[in-house]
């Protein structure tokens, strides 16, 4: 790795460092670090992890303990194993002995460990916990923990997280590979440059062309498996609903779902005139709602429109004719502003009054962020 002087128009080298002369430690800062930023292990523009343990000691029969749980986009879990310097020799074994006994975790149990890691990290802060479930189907975009697909069978994931590794670990995970684990491996390096200090964080295995391979594999292997039967109801009822909200949009003045057709899923999207950024009508089981939902590939952008429209609230919501609900999503790369009701979604004797009440507050929001809208795509042009 290397700075670049602008200025005299040349590069020097960086210092590797070791974790041990800088005096950090694998639970203090590695793990710590990883915790608070997950992010730093994905590739993909769409991967994202959400931590729900750390240090896991919580598996009956045994109090091994882990060092960071996570859960990904799919529902899969993720077991992360950080060794800082060295790998180490057993760092797969301990690994794979992990997601053994994550394997028979339960839907139920899944919430149950993450709400800990919530009780634990708001008594640390002085807080009031988040409600775990709340959190997880909103990470996860899903309607309701019953038509979850979460921590399947052989869907267990491994992150091995090292500066060095050795010949016998990088030879096993590839052994692995061949046999459906799937295993990663993170190669962190610190550098040094007088007083900064900067970590390099690089997928070894596999390689990002290789990861890609395989993930389309397992994508195939997921559309040839049947869906479930609470899932095959839910896309029915979804199908349903949305025929009848999308008459009632053409019905009405508000334009954005013309030609957008009804699908499966709990929401429908609608274009903004901005890329990546979408209007989007929420159909849920217990609830609807319609939002304006930023979710370029680049974080800074999303913070960037939505602290601008927040800077006008007040005019905002006067314009909506009610308060919205702002939600920046840290540690997410999308952020949300939204207006919500409570809904017995799927009795559909509630159908009609639901549907009015998204036309109308739709029609609303698209007004309300009209001008706002108009001012921030020009500025991002401008750029």
């Amino acid at each position: 790795m290397f700075k670049i002087n602008p200025t005299a128009n040349r590069i020097s080298p960086l210092e590797v460092k070791r974790f041990s002369d800088l005096g950090f430690t694998e639970r203090k800062h590695l793990q710590e670090w990883l915790e608070n930023y997950p992010q730093a292990l994905t590739q993909g523009d769409g991967d994202e992890l959400l931590i729900i343990q750390k240090e896991f000691d919580g598996f009956d029969d045994t109090r091994e303990r882990l060092d960071l749980l996570a859960i990904d986009k799919e529902g899969n879990l993720v077991i992360i194993e950080n060794k800082l310097d060295d790998s180490g020799r057993d760092v797969v074994w301990q690994a794979l002995k992990y997601a053994s006994y994550c394997a028979n975790l339960k839907k139920q149990q899944v919430v149950e460990i993450f709400q800990r890691y919530l009780n634990q990290k708001a008594q640390s802060e002085g807080a009031e916990p988040a409600n775990a479930e709340r959190v997880l189907l909103e990470f996860l975009q899903a309607d309701d923990l019953q038509s979850v697909q979460l921590n399947t069978l052989k869907s267990q994931r491994l992150i091995l997280v090292a500066a060095h590794y050795r010949k016998e670990v990088t030879n096993t995970v590839l052994w692995l590979s061949q046999f459906g684990v799937n295993c990663q491996c993170f190669k962190v390096t610190p550098y040094q440059a007088g007083t900064e200090l900067f970590l390099n964080v690089e997928q070894i295995i596999p390689t990002p062309e290789a990861s890609d391979f395989m993930i389309g594999m397992m994508a195939k292997e997921d559309e040839e498996k049947s869906a479930s039967n609470e899932q095959r109801r839910s896309h029915g009822l979804r199908l349903a609903f949305w025929e009848q909200a999308l008459e009632a949009f053409i019905q009405s003045s508000c334009r954005l779902f013309d030609n957008i057709s009804p699908g499966r899923d709990h929401w429908l999207s609608a274009g903004s005139g901005l890329s990546g950024m979408s209007f989007n009508l929420i159909f849920g089981k217990s609830e609807i709602r319609v939002e304006f939902y930023m979710s370029r590939p680049q974080a800074e952008t999303n913070q960037l429109v939505f602290d601008q429209l927040f800077a006008q609230k007040e005019q905002i919501e006067a314009a909506f004719g009610a308060e919205l609900e702002w939600q920046p999503l840290p540690n997410r790369k999308a952020c949300r502003i939204q207006y919500s009701r409570a809904v017995d979604g799927y009795n559909k004797d509630n159908w009609a009054d639901m549907i009015k009440w998204l036309v109308e507050h739709m029609t609303r929001l698209e007004a309300a962020l009209s001008a706002p809208l108009g001012v921030i795509r020009q500025n991002l042009k401008n750029q």
